[in-house]
């Protein structure tokens, strides 16, 4: 990692894991240390978020440079050179996270048994930054999780179909970014680094009814630039037959303020209208949604969306 990078990922509150991953305590998380609701993920799959780490294998290395990415994308390449251990990134990563909520420990309105889940905690979310199927131990580290009983939702912008074909295990949860309806749009939003990355995005849409998991399509949606446009979701949609569909209005936050302006941000009325939409365009069901997140969650089969985690066989947290 770049030393220059080092004091910007410390300043923005990130815990540095090795050689290229990183953790950063999400806003739900600290929403629901504080005695808050916490992120949707829990109204939507039954995850808490105060047992939920935040990280990722890639902190400086992507396929794309997404105009509404909040994140600092201290990007510098598309490969990860000298790959640490999958396990020391998962024990240093659940280390990082115990050290960042440390100072939530008194909090008044957090009982002990909060804080004794907080710190033994129960699922992953591989999404903070970068390309997670970069790092090609990725498969080892899911496993890795699993054998602890921790749930793994990894985000991914669906580049490297050829990784996810091969992934092995699965993680319980799979989110493939769908931003982009047409090339133009796609190419300009998402600003991919790889010529063919609109090509092997949709080798992944194809790919996804094959892969024995939740698979969720994620839409970010950006008004004025890859809104509505239904009827191209509607045939992205209905190719990957995702388990779940999540819409997201675009936050003008972080990095984003720099490429994107605030005028670019939907309001939740309009991304529940979409959402209708596309779940009466393709026979899904209208599920939940969060105002506070501007998110609407569609199923395939809404009585599947809460997570079973009695098909998790823990081995204990050291």
């Amino acid at each position: 990692m770049e030393n220059n990078y080092v004091q910007i990922y410390k300043k923005q509150h990130y815990g540095l894991v090795g050689k290229h991953s990183g953790v950063k305590v999400c806003h739900w998380t600290k929403d629901k240390l504080r005695g808050g609701e916490g992120c949707y993920k829990g109204t939507f799959y039954g995850i808490g978020s105060h047992q939920c780490v935040q990280m990722t294998p890639a902190l400086t290395s992507c396929t794309e440079n997404c105009s509404f990415c909040w994140r600092f994308q201290g990007f510098d390449s598309m490969h990860i050179s000298d790959e640490d251990d999958p396990e020391f990134i998962l024990e240093e990563s659940i280390k990082a996270h115990r050290k960042l909520i440390s100072g939530f420990k008194g909090n008044q309105n957090m009982s002990k048994e909060m804080w004794d889940e907080a710190y033994n905690p129960k699922h992953i979310a591989i999404s903070l930054t970068g390309e997670p199927t970069l790092y090609t131990r990725l498969g080892e580290f899911i496993e890795l999780a699993r054998k602890r009983g921790m749930s793994t939702f990894l985000v991914t912008n669906g580049t490297l179909p050829m990784v996810l074909e091969k992934l092995d295990p699965l993680p319980t949860q799979l989110y493939v970014t769908t931003a982009g309806p047409n090339k133009e749009i796609f190419n300009e939003l998402l600003n991919p680094a790889i010529g063919n990355a609109w090509e092997n995005f949709w080798k992944t849409l194809e790919l996804l009814p094959s892969l024995d998991t939740r698979t969720v399509i994620r839409h970010t949606l950006v008004k004025d630039i890859n809104m509505p446009y239904l009827d191209e979701y509607t045939k992205m949609d209905s190719v990957s037959q995702p388990d779940f569909i999540e819409s997201k209005g675009y936050v003008h936050v972080g990095q984003s303020i720099y490429r994107l302006s605030i005028d670019n941000m939907p309001s939740h009325d309009s991304v529940v209208d979409f959402s209708k939409q596309l779940a009466s365009n393709l026979g899904y069901d209208f599920t939940a949604e969060r105002r506070d997140s501007r998110v609407t969650l569609i199923s395939k089969d809404p009585s599947k969306a809460k997570i079973d985690f009695s098909q998790i066989v823990p081995e204990g947290i050291n």
